[in-house]
């Protein structure tokens, strides 16, 4: 494979850096402090790994100027680290880029329409009415729904499903497995027995979007699912029917949002948190792994309901206390009593 190769100095210009060493230094690649050979770029950006400077082989390593002062191999000298390393992750990137055109084994309608510079790749499915936009790439046995529109620039890696109706925004990002319109979670119960409601509504994904593997959004039941811009989904998530994710939002693996919950802007969401249905979340929230939301939060802030790990025999200690709470908690009320009784105005104190 051909190599990806730039100077120092090329990389110092792409982002505006001052460059400290020899600028016409070749850098073939991107790795961490502790991995980093002496052809590669590393980047300083979390305090805890500040202790493998000084050992880094690093050809030159990404640093604020507070921690260039202590370092004395090559540097490209930033205000954020992590986030120029994260541009320069893209020049980088062996990503294979998928030629235009369509696979001769793609199934495609004839009525649907496909810009002539978007990629359809092997076993492809596009129903009718959809619509496929410039510079779109849609892997290997992806299924687009009836009616269904991906947007300019968008990325479908192989085996995603677009259900019908689904309209994605330009640049989204679309990871393998991820199922995006499916039918949402509706029943009505007639005397024990459960009957299904249509689900009607459809999906609609703004742009520059990302969705991870094996996530699933589904299809409102009367008005669409809605994702914002610029909105990030992990691995894993489960987006139920109705739900409304506002702009710039970022979800972490394994979370489960319930129906017509109502989700900001500019909120984060870490890992195994779920959602009750019909709440709302204001923008600005961040919530912490494995919490449970079981209501509306209404004040911007950070939110949690896990417990921290604990040794399992503190675990079991902290356990049996819990159980105990309730017990312990109507014999306080009846001490409060007795002592409001017997003490002159309820007052709790008195004089020697």
């Amino acid at each position: 494979m051909k190599s990806i190769v730039f100077t120092l100095g090329e990389l110092a210009d792409r982002l505006g850096a001052a460059v400290r060493g020899a600028t016409d230094k070749s850098i073939y690649g991107l790795a961490t402090l502790q991995d980093a050979g002496p052809e590669q770029l590393s980047f300083l950006a979390n305090p805890q790994y500040r202790k493998y400077l000084a050992q880094t082989q690093a050809a030159a390593v990404l640093l604020t100027a507070a921690d260039a002062e202590g370092y004395q191999g090559d540097a490209l000298i930033v205000a954020n680290p992590y986030l120029a390393y994260a541009e320069l992750s893209h020049l980088f990137d062996r990503k294979p880029k998928a030629p235009p055109g369509i696979h001769p084994s793609a199934v495609v309608a004839e009525d649907a329409q496909i810009d002539p510079s978007a990629s359809i790749g092997a076993y492809v499915v596009i129903e009718s009415g959809a619509r496929i936009g410039a510079d779109v790439s849609i892997g290997a046995h992806c299924f687009i729904g009836a009616r269904s529109s991906v947007g300019e620039g968008g990325w479908l890696a192989p085996r995603v499903t677009l259900y019908h109706d689904v309209t994605i925004g330009r640049r989204v990002v679309i990871q393998s497995g991820a199922v995006i319109g499916g039918e949402g979670f509706g029943f009505a119960n007639e005397k024990g027995v459960w009957q299904k409601i249509a689900q009607i509504g459809g999906v609609t994904i703004g742009d520059d979007v990302e969705i991870g593997a094996n996530t699933t959004i589904d299809r409102g039941a009367l008005a669409d699912t809605q994702i914002g811009l610029g909105v990030k989904l992990d691995n894993q998530i489960m987006i139920a029917h109705n739900v409304q994710i506002g702009d710039h939002t970022a979800m972490a693996g394994c979370c489960g949002i319930s129906g017509s919950t109502k989700i900001g802007s500019h909120c984060m969401i870490a890992g195994g948190v779920g959602m009750v249905g019909h709440i709302e979340v204001c923008d600005n929230v961040f919530v912490t792994g494995m919490t449970m939301v079981t209501r509306s939060i209404t004040e911007p802030g950070s939110y949690s309901s896990g417990t921290a790990m604990q040794t399992a025999a503190d675990w079991r200690k902290s356990a049996a206390r819990i159980r105990q709470l309730d017990d312990m908690a109507r014999r306080l009320q009846q001490l409060e009593k007795r002592l409001a009784a017997v003490t002159p105005d309820g007052d709790a104190s008195s004089e020697a």
